[in-house]
């Protein structure tokens, strides 16, 4: 096996199992302890995870970064997610949506066709500002609070309004996505509103890029059975896709 496969291999048994052993790992690849332990050290300098004694641990939680900064993080990636998840959907004219205030929701939001008719309502400026620009009739913002880092409505007036509403789809972006903890972010007011349009819809899709997965932020608001379709652009670990299986949650990767 080729020194970068194992590596990879590694990477992702960091993330869906949260911690492994050197011991276990040269067992598995075949390989003495010492080469482990070497290329546990490239993979820690390199930052893909955090070596500790006895072996390794998932990486930090990446920091979060203001919405212009994250819509330049795998913009590809993130347009064949939103593209496969609206294949996948094939919305009927007069379906509800919620869309959230994720990147790779506003993506899915900016490929919605205009002559739908379909009422779309979501807690980011952005999103409506683009949604009502591209001709989109049925346009509705939540009101609140506005968090400037995701330019994102949070707070009481968006929460009293989502406790109201029935919609037939929720499309939710996350900061983070493990089998441990569920879909994550790091901010308890974005987790409140997120976790209330899971309450309010039929239907809860997911949309998250490779760079989330692993991933464990501060709040986690939505456990994996509560998600009907989980949409990325990667394989998944084993330890997460097991658990996706068992709740009988569809991935699609893009």
């Amino acid at each position: 096996m080729r020194i970068e496969d194992r590596h990879r291999q590694i990477v992702e048994q960091v993330r869906g199992a949260g911690r492994v052993l050197v011991t276990e790992l040269a067992e598995h690849f075949d390989v003495t302890p010492e080469t482990i332990r070497r290329d546990l050290t490239a993979l820690d300098r390199s930052g893909a995870l955090r070596k500790v004694h006895g072996g390794a641990i998932p990486a930090p939680a990446l920091p979060e970064t203001g919405v212009t900064q994250r819509e330049q993080v795998n913009p590809s990636a993130k347009q064949a997610i939103a593209r496969t998840a609206l294949e996948r959907l094939d919305l009927a004219p007069g379906t509800t949506l919620l869309v959230d205030a994720g990147t790779t929701a506003g993506a899915l939001a900016r490929l919605l066709p205009a002559d739908r008719e379909l009422t779309i309502i979501t807690n980011s400026v952005l999103t409506a500002a683009s949604l009502a620009a591209a001709g989109h009739s049925r346009v509705r913002i939540l009101g609140g609070q506005l968090r400037g880092l995701t330019q994102a409505a949070v707070g009481p007036e968006a929460l009293e309004t989502l406790c109201t509403l029935r919609v037939d789809v929720a499309v939710l972006g996350a900061n983070g996505v493990s089998a441990a903890h569920g879909l994550s972010t790091p901010d308890p007011d974005e987790a409140t509103v997120k976790r209330a349009m899971v309450r309010s819809a039929r239907q809860v899709v997911a949309l998250v890029d490779s760079t989330k997965i692993g991933q464990e932020h501060l709040v986690s608001f939505a456990s994996l059975d509560v998600i009907d379709l989980l949409v990325t652009d990667v394989e998944l670990p084993p330890a997460l896709t097991d658990q996706l299986v068992a709740a009988e949650t569809e991935v699609l990767v893009a």
